[in-house]
């Protein structure tokens, strides 16, 4: 089942330098699982291929029902250096929530996911 991560969590993101901060919360305790195991490090730099220079990392926040991620070399130097529009990396949090999830149908169904139809 493909799954929007925008229908499932919600998003913050910042900067630290020339590394964004995103982190991603599930609006839901029973969807945290799912975007757990499905949203990878892998899943985020597939994403922003092309828009980074550097690795991403992820940390569990199960506490918070969240994962975050830093994106090294996202802001071209960071805040004061970075001729960028958006040098302070606030746009990233509205970006990945665009990643569409591949789910297996029943995990999907047990955590009540909404469907996202593609066509």
């Amino acid at each position: 089942m493909h799954v929007r991560l925008l229908d499932i969590a919600h998003a913050r993101s910042g900067d630290k330098g020339d590394t964004a901060n995103v982190g991603v919360i599930a609006l839901r305790p029973e969807w945290y699982p799912v975007i757990k195991e499905y949203l990878t490090a892998d899943v985020v730099s597939k994403h922003y291929e092309g828009q980074i220079t550097g690795p991403v990392e992820r940390f569990e926040l199960p506490n918070l029902g969240a994962v975050n991620f830093l994106l090294h070399g996202a802001l071209d130097g960071g805040g004061t250096l970075s001729l960028k529009t958006d040098a302070q990396g606030k746009v990233y949090s509205t970006s990945v929530l665009r990643v569409v999830l591949n789910v297996p149908d029943a995990v999907a169904k047990a955590a009540g996911l909404p469907a996202f139809a593609t066509g």
